[in-house]
């Protein structure tokens, strides 16, 4: 199992659905910027509950994207010590995305969403219907970048091992011809090859 960690930009996302990370092993980073005197007391409460898995990060300077460079120096590190891990960025500054192509390029699994619940692994856990589910699945395939899937089998595999193994054979294949269906996917001879917004442009 992938270690999953959560970077809050926390001067461009104020999240209060930080109860939904509970039950889930995440390790969250909040970066508040040095103008942010002040954290909510539910933020706080929250982080507390989640123990030695969740820390502040201040930044000491100003700047126009002081708190980003910072982002992306924790997530250099922690991609170095664990390089199979996957890093979600909380933010709605698209500014974020260019170094998110880069690590995925690099074959570092990282992604940014714009709040907590769009995390894959948390919309997976709250999957019921089959558009759901391939939602989440689009997200997580989205995020591996040069590293997807190839065959039917291994796609698959995959998909299941993403709903930690608990989908039957004829759900897998409904589900996969249904992202067939969609365009989402192209399969010639058992190779599979992705479209947008798998395959980003």
């Amino acid at each position: 199992m992938k270690n999953n960690y959560v970077l809050i930009d926390f001067e461009n996302v104020q999240p209060k659905n930080l109860a939904i990370l509970n039950g889930h092993k995440f390790k969250v980073m909040v970066f508040v910027g040095s103008n942010q005197a002040k954290v909510p007391f539910e933020l706080a409460a929250a982080l507390q509950s989640l123990g030695s898995d969740a820390t502040y990060v201040k930044i000491g300077g100003n700047g126009p994207n002081a708190l980003d460079f910072h982002i992306a120096y924790y997530i250099g590190q922690l991609a170095e010590k664990d390089p199979d891990g996957y890093f979600h960025i909380i933010s709605r500054d698209t500014g974020f995305d260019p170094l998110i192509k880069h690590l995925k390029e690099k074959k570092v699994f990282a992604q940014r969403e714009r709040d907590l619940a769009e995390i894959p692994l948390l919309k997976i856990s709250n999957a019921t219907s089959v558009e759901e589910k391939i939602e989440a699945i689009v997200k997580s395939l989205a995020a591996r970048g040069h590293s997807r899937p190839r065959k039917v089998k291994t796609l698959k595999n995959t998909i299941n091992a993403i709903f930690c193994k608990t989908l039957e054979e004829a759900e897998l294949s409904g589900i996969v011809e249904k992202m067939k269906r969609q365009n989402l996917i192209v399969i010639e001879n058992d190779n599979v090859s992705y479209k947008h917004p798998i395959s980003q442009p």
